[in-house]
């Protein structure tokens, strides 16, 4: 391949000149990829940002609640996504039944549709 080089350089050019343009282009090829580099580091910093500010905080509160609606039993006062308040009944797979309101309407709703728990636990007491 140098041979080739040789044979093609121009006539004013000697070997010294090819290195030096070779070893040039070597300089530049090795920058461009260092700029690469730096235009990726701040997406990363972005989703790192993204990750503990947004994404770390969710994944808490869903833990929460998905351990309070776990811990449901009968007896408990809740208030439904809906704004309906009641006293669970009965806990099933899926469903809970609540009785609301003075006539003790029983309603069979999904336990994801549980807002929050009223009732105060013991161990929340302490």
């Amino acid at each position: 391949m140098l041979m080739m080089m040789l044979m093609s350089m121009p006539q004013g050019m000697d070997a010294g000149t090819t290195e030096t343009v070779t070893q040039t282009g070597e300089a530049a090829a090795t920058q461009g990829g260092g700029s690469a580099l730096m235009g990726l580091i701040p997406m990363i910093l972005i989703f790192v940002v993204f990750y503990f500010i947004l994404i770390l905080p969710q994944k808490k509160q869903e833990k929460k609640q998905r351990s309070m609606i776990d811990a449901l039993v009968p007896g408990d006062e809740v208030i439904t996504i809906g704004g309906i308040y009641g006293n669970v009944v009965s806990v099933k797979d899926d469903a809970i039944v609540i009785e609301s309101s003075a006539d003790k309407t029983k309603i069979k709703i999904a336990k994801s549709s549980i807002s929050r728990c009223l009732t105060v636990k013991e161990e929340e007491k302490k």
